[in-house]
């Protein structure tokens, strides 16, 4: 009997020895391999209201320590600029061109001011020439219909405000449902994803819109 506890003793001290170290074996690796839902795979975040990535409608943003943020591409701004331009338009005429995504404001003595912008991805872009009929500031956004024919999960209405997005500022062109407007996904500056809208970062939309009045020519390229 005294060899059966001994021996029993033994194999529980045994275990108490490796009992840490294989439950470090199997501890999480933030790094390495592992069986649980991939972050980065075929759950990332929704795409947003005219598809760029974002996440989904409804859902509050994490801040503060401890918060996975959502990845986003890191871009390097499109920085705004004077620049040389010809062109026959007087000078406060908007000039869009799709082609090199960039927006003109023409100034006087063969200037413009040039801003990076996101225009209608392929089957969305649209030219001609339209003038500026309202400006608001953090606007609501109220979806078309043809847009809620494509996309029926997106809200009636919402609100304006940071997590709107039509951003800061907007501008109405013409009688069209086309803006030039801020957006709240500032990566997509440069690239075609719009439905035809023009947007841009909050804060080249706030600066052009100091600069333009309601009536302002808008010529949009292809």
């Amino acid at each position: 009997m005294k060899t059966s506890v001994s021996a029993l003793a033994a194999l529980v001290g045994a275990c108490l020895l490796v009992s840490p170290a294989a439950h470090a074996a199997s501890s999480y690796d933030p790094f390495g391999s592992s069986d649980a839902e991939d972050y980065y795979g075929d759950d990332a975040p929704a795409y947003g209201y005219q598809g760029t990535p974002s996440r989904s409608y409804g859902e509050p943003r994490a801040y503060g320590q401890g918060a996975q943020a959502v990845p986003q591409a890191q871009v390097q701004p499109i920085p705004r600029e004077v620049v040389a331009f010809n062109g026959p338009y007087k000078p406060g005429t908007i000039v869009v061109s799709t082609a090199e995504r960039r927006l003109y404001l023409v100034m006087p003595n063969g200037e413009a001011l040039r801003y990076g912008v996101g225009v209608g991805r392929p089957g969305f872009t649209w030219s001609g020439t339209k003038t500026i009929t309202a400006k608001r500031e953090w606007p609501s956004w109220t979806p078309p219909a043809a847009m809620l024919a494509r996309r029926p999960d997106l809200p009636r209405y919402m609100a304006g405000g940071i997590e709107n997005p039509l951003g800061a500022r907007a501008m109405y062109i013409g009688s069209t449902e086309y803006r030039i407007h801020g957006s709240n996904e500032p990566d997509t500056i440069g690239q075609a994803v719009s439905s035809g809208c023009i947007r841009m970062t909050n804060e080249d939309v706030t600066d052009l819109y100091e600069r333009v009045k309601v009536g302002a020519k808008v010529v949009v390229l292809n």
